[in-house]
């Protein structure tokens, strides 16, 4: 497999609202894009408030063009505030520094896609990210 599908994206976002549901959070968003940072699919649950789309795409976004997760940009945030605040001010979609965006691999381990979640806290969103993952038989890049 080389890219994640419409079909597989929609399902990654089910799961991931569905893991959400089962630990009763707040609304949530999720975006899942291409290896290249292109919206694949993105849904946002009623009520869920209308940046909460653009919190999700910088996740997966920022996850992609680092190549780590988002909660590792997060974790380099604090050694390196500068370094991370002038690549978020680059145009490649924008980064947001907290758990919620993971990498997607196939079974290769190649990069297939990411999926950004935002709406509760950022260790639940990432708990329904990597829900969405392993609902449609991938990895997360460890």
């Amino acid at each position: 497999m080389h890219r994640l599908t419409l079909a597989q994206s929609n399902a990654m976002i089910e799961a991931a609202f569905a893991k959400g549901a089962e630990m009763g959070l707040k609304p949530l968003t999720a975006t899942v894009l291409d290896p290249g940072g292109h919206l694949i699919a993105c849904q946002r649950q009623d009520n869920s408030s209308t940046l909460r789309v653009r919190l999700a795409a910088g996740k997966a976004a920022g996850a992609l063009a680092l190549g780590v997760s988002s909660r590792t940009i997060g974790e380099m945030a604090l050694d390196r505030p500068h370094f991370i605040a002038s690549i978020d001010s680059m145009d490649f979609g924008g980064m947001v520094p907290a758990a919620g965006g993971v990498i997607v691999v196939d079974a290769q381990g190649t990069i297939i896609g990411g999926i950004g979640v935002t709406g509760d806290t950022s260790d639940n969103d990432e708990a329904c990210a990597l829900a969405g993952i392993a609902a449609v038989g991938l990895k997360p890049l460890n």
